[in-house]
Formats: C-alpha cells, structure tokens, sequence
C-alpha cells in the first residue's frame, strides 16, 4: 500500500521532473514455434506474438490514464531468434526478422527485441547464420532489435564472434547509409547478458524465463538531479543516502504499475529494472546528475567514482523497495541520447577512453557512440572486445551499441531523431589493432570463474 504522502511525491516527480515508465516489455517464448519448414516456423512466430501481445498496448494506456503515470514504450521480447530458427532448413533468417517486424506492428509496439544470439562459448549454424543475416535483418525491419552475448565471466570471450562483429557492424551501417548507419542503433554486444532485460536494443526473452513475462523498465534522471540539488552542500555519504532513498520511491511505482500489467494481461510479473536512462530532453540527462554532485563537466576527474556512488546509491535503493530488481538496473550512460554528455564531449571534457572508464561501474558500457565513418573493422572490434573484458573480468553486464557513421568524420554532428537523439562523431585511437583481433580463438575465462 502507498500512503497519501507517498502519492503526492510521486506526482510531484512525474509532474515536475520527468518520472515515467520507460517501458513494459512483454518477453515472449517462442520455443515452441521451432519447424523445419521456415514458412511454417514463421507463421507460428507471427500467430503467437500476435496473439500473446494483442492486449499489450492498451493496456499500457488503461494504466496510463488511470494511474496517471506516463508509460512512454511498449515492447516486445522474445527468445533468442538464432535458437527458434537454427531448426529450420534455411540459409538465412532476414525472413524470420521481417515476421517478427509485421507481428510488432500488429500490435503496435515501437520496438521488438530477441533477433539474437548467444555465442559467449562457441557458435552452432544457426548462431553463425543469424551474425550474418543482422545487417540486412535490421536495415530491412523497422522496430526489430538485436543483441549478441558474446562473452561471460564463466566462458571467457568469443573473439571469432567479436571480429565478425565488426564487419556486421560495418555492413549495416553501409546498408543504411543514407539514414546515417541508423541500423547499427539497433545493435547491442554484450558480456553477461541478463535474459530480463526491457530496454532496447538488448531485450530478449532468456531461455529460462517462463511462458510470457513482464518486465518493466523505470527511469528518473531528473528526479535524482533535483534531489542532488536540494540536498545542498552535504558529505557523499548522505547524498548516497539520498539517493537511495529516491531511487526506493520510483521502484516501488516501477513494481505497482509492473504487477497490474501483468495482472490485466493475464503473464506472469518479471522484474523491475530501475536504470537511470536519459532521454534528449532537458533535465532528463544522467550526466547533469553527475554535475549536480560538483563535477564541473562530466568526464573530468572524479567523474568515475561519482559515477560508481549513483550506481551503487540507485541498485540498493531499489534493492530495498523491491524483491524483483533485475534486467541492467543502474545508470545508462548513452551519448546521443544524453545532453549532458553531448555538451561533455562537444567541449572536449569526454572521450571514448573516460567513457570506457566510467563502464567499470555504471550499468551497460558504451551506448549509442557515433564513430567515424571510415573506422576500420578492427578497430570496431577491438572497442567491442575492451567491453568485453571489463564485463568479463568485473563478473557484470557490459555492452556496446556504436555506429559508424557513413561519410562522417570526427566532431561532425549526426542526427537520429526522436529517443535516439543526436550524437558528435568521437574520434577513435589511430593506431591499429587488426593483428590482435584476426588472431581470433577465445580468450579464457578469469581464475574467479572457477567456483564450483
């Protein structure tokens, strides 16, 4: 139960500081739509999205309207495609993309995740045929996501997964040149891939999930910023107490309207992932939370440990309001989608090397990074293979989501539009590392893996 003291904070938060439900996203399985036959396979696909999500969008807007909470996405999940297809005599799954992309828009959700993969150990037929097929799947589709794990502190790193990531990532931004590589923004890399993830471009529904699922998705940047703010000139030791505090307020809005959708929809309730995920909107920026603190500009000194308190403050506060904390909970530290970091980079205080850094302890890694247009494979690979390491070596979720954009080089502006916002194109290290990724093979897992 919430008390009237409660209720009137949390309006006052979604009124005056931008507190919304980012998404619901209903995971879907689809292992039972496995067939020999793709046609057969497909339609199945199609008829159980359709039919398992035909509710999901009105009744993301029935709780809207009479909660009066703002649910800004409604999304889909479904198990990794590359295990759903892999039983289908095909040579490529560009189809099974498209079927996913027509379902998404019968129901009319924005994105639909789960075009994926799992190779962190090795990779089947179907693993290596769904890598080959994402360039077209996604230059193809509208609201198809996809995401590829590609190592874990258990397995180590596929670094043959990682160098063909590299060229994927090339490819699509060249099949979607004229949209400035828009594709690549619906591709993530991940290390230790959580399977309940509701944020895009990373869901999907894991293997071990049950039938239909509900994960809710919470953000509140700006909530956070003005209770930095108002707590005034205080040690860090309470501002994290502050936080935390705020952060235990917006979860439990996070789990109630969870529960009812999940309720209505007649799915299991999944987790509640509280992430501080900005948006290009002012005083929505995870960045300015940072400033807020007494850092000049983000990305100068200090900006890594006032990023590792924010982190920490936001996961035990939700950890507090809720049993069901899971998916990426945290702070997200996207550029384009991010005004703070826009201005951080524009002004020379943030680069690629101070974002990997601040990645050893926020919740994903390097997010929605425009690069150069001429950045070589490798070199993207490389990037991707950093991430990984951090991931792998820390025992946390890493990812990366970059676009190289076609024609572009560095300090130029590129525009995405709507969530994805505006990125400038960071400059990357000149210096090769083609001989380091065409070795190839897999770089081992860590010595604390071993805890059997």
């Amino acid at each position: 139960m919430l008390s009237l003291q409660e209720i009137m904070e949390t309006l006052t938060m979604i009124q005056e500081e931008k507190l919304d439900i980012r998404t619901i996203t209903l995971g879907i399985s689809l292992r039972d739509c496995c067939h020999p036959d793709p046609v057969v396979a497909q339609a199945k696909i199609y008829e159980k999205i359709t039919a398992k999500a035909r509710d999901l969008v009105q009744v993301g807007a029935e709780i809207e309207a009479e909660y009066g909470i703002p649910i800004v996405n409604k999304r889909i999940a479904v198990t990794p495609m590359a295990l759903v297809a892999e039983a289908s005599d095909v040579e490529d799954y560009v189809g099974f993309a498209q079927t996913m992309d027509r379902a998404a828009a019968q129901v009319g959700v924005d994105f639909i995740g789960g075009f994926s993969a799992l190779v962190e150990k090795g990779m089947t037929r179907g693993d290596k045929i769904l890598l080959a097929s994402i360039p077209e799947a996604l230059a193809t589709t509208e609201r198809v996501c996809s995401s590829v794990n590609v190592a874990s502190t258990r397995a180590g790193i596929n670094m043959e997964a990682v160098g063909q990531l590299g060229r994927v990532i090339k490819e699509a931004a060249r099949l979607t040149a004229a949209a400035d590589g828009l594709a690549c923004a619906k591709l993530a890399i991940f290390a230790n891939v959580p399977g309940d993830n509701p944020f895009m471009a990373g869901a999907f529904h894991g293997v071990n999930e049950a039938e239909a699922v509900i994960n809710v998705g919470v953000s509140g940047p700006g909530v956070v910023k003005r209770a930095v703010a108002r707590a005034g000139n205080v040690d860090l030791g309470e501002l994290a107490e502050i936080i935390k505090k705020t952060a235990f307020k917006i979860t439990r809005m996070g789990e109630l309207v969870g529960r009812e959708a999940a309720r209505r929809l007649g799915v299991s309730f999944g987790i509640v992932d509280l992430s501080l995920a900005p948006t290009p909107s002012v005083e929505d920026s995870v960045a300015e939370v940072l400033e807020a603190m007494g850092l000049e500009r983000c990305g100068t000194h200090g900006t890594t440990a006032a990023l590792a308190l924010l982190n920490d403050a936001v996961k035990k506060g939700g950890a507090m309001a809720s049993s069901a904390v899971g998916g990426l909970s945290g702070a997200f530290i996207p550029v384009s989608e991010d005004t703070g970091m826009i201005r951080a980079v524009q002004e020379g205080a943030l680069g690629i090397d101070k974002l990997e850094a601040m990645t050893c302890v926020c919740s994903v890694g390097l997010d929605m990074i425009a690069l150069p247009g001429d950045t070589a494979p490798e070199t993207i690979a490389a990037i991707i293979a950093d991430e990984a390491a951090i991931g792998v070596s820390n025992n946390k979720t890493t990812g990366v989501r970059i676009i190289p954009v076609p024609g572009k080089g560095t300090g130029e502006m590129v525009e995405f539009g709507g969530l994805l916002g505006r990125a400038p194109v960071m400059a990357v290290n000149s210096f090769s590392s083609r001989d380091f990724i065409r070795r190839g093979g897999r770089i081992p897992a860590p010595i604390h893996s071993l805890r059997n």
